[in-house]
């Protein structure tokens, strides 16, 4: 099976400091794939590398086939990129923006309206981007990363700072690019994003994947984290694994109606991560 993409043993130095150590990772076709990890983990170093901006030192890194240290046109014009920089002009309308793009990729210009109505900036068509709010502008550059219907669509914290309606939109438009069959490479510090939106993600801390697999299956590895939270009528909280050894505790305090509340804590991907690390997930 050829995969999207593969990154097999990837090391990546700069002087002598290794910021990535030892990656391996595969995206499928059709697949929303997630890299998540804090600031500093090197998320940004493998998009770099994945899309040509950097080589890696040692390792082999590729894109539908092809080494990403000699990326053809080719290649390129199949990729749409959504990045923390956007990368917009300021004087330019949504429009013109689009339409500059929309030239350089050989897209039929009635796509840009199509576009824009998708991420609910028609009526914004005319508008300088510098009066755009940050949602805004968020969309704008989601719309020209999808102008080309690409088959693989890297998205670098595509809802950070937004609100929860920008959010919404964003995501609905990123399952219609699946829909469509495009892989998508999505980088985020939102646990919960990732959560709904992956097929599979990876854990990525200090240069080093520490944990692979759909969201899931990840959190079910770590089913000993499954807890429950009993909070008394005294203001007292107890926690108790979840499970039939807590039963006859649990019957007691039912039994002398000392229970305010009772809530199960199955693990989170943030929970699974600190576990994995020691450091909350930042």
């Amino acid at each position: 099976m050829e995969y999207v993409i593969e990154m097999r043993n990837i090391v990546k130095k700069f002087a002598q400091k290794e910021v990535l150590k030892g990656v391996n990772l595969k995206v499928s076709h059709g697949e929303i794939f997630g890299l998540l990890g804090p600031s500093g983990a090197g998320k940004t170093t493998i998009i770099k590398i994945l899309t040509g901006q950097l080589q890696c030192t040692e390792g082999v890194s590729t894109i539908l086939g092809q080494d990403t240290a000699a990326l053809t046109s080719f290649v390129y014009r199949k990729m749409g990129m959504m990045m923390d920089n956007l990368g917009l002009y300021e004087r330019l309308s949504c429009y013109d923006n689009l339409k500059l793009f929309a030239k350089i990729y050989d897209v039929p210009q009635g796509r840009i309206s199509e576009v824009l109505k998708q991420v609910d900036l028609a009526e914004a068509a005319k508008v300088p981007v510098s009066k755009l709010s940050k949602g805004m502008r968020g969309r704008l550059a989601l719309a020209r990363a999808v102008m080309n219907e690409p088959e693989l669509l890297f998205l670098d914290e595509p809802s950070s700072g937004l609100d929860p309606q920008a959010v919404t939109m964003i995501h609905q438009l990123i399952r219609k690019e699946q829909k469509r069959g495009a892989a998508i490479f999505l980088t985020t510090h939102n646990m919960e994003e990732a959560g709904k939106l992956c097929d599979h993600i990876a854990l990525l801390n200090e240069g080093k994947i520490v944990e692979y697999g759909s969201p899931k299956e990840i959190c079910l590895r770590y089913n000993h984290q499954n807890k429950l939270q009993i909070r008394l009528l005294d203001g007292r909280n107890v926690v108790l694994p979840n499970g039939k050894f807590a039963a006859d505790e649990v019957k007691e305090y039912l039994a002398k109606e000392m229970v305010e509340t009772i809530h199960s804590t199955e693990p989170s991907l943030e929970t699974v991560f600190m576990e994995l690390t020691g450091r909350r997930f930042e």
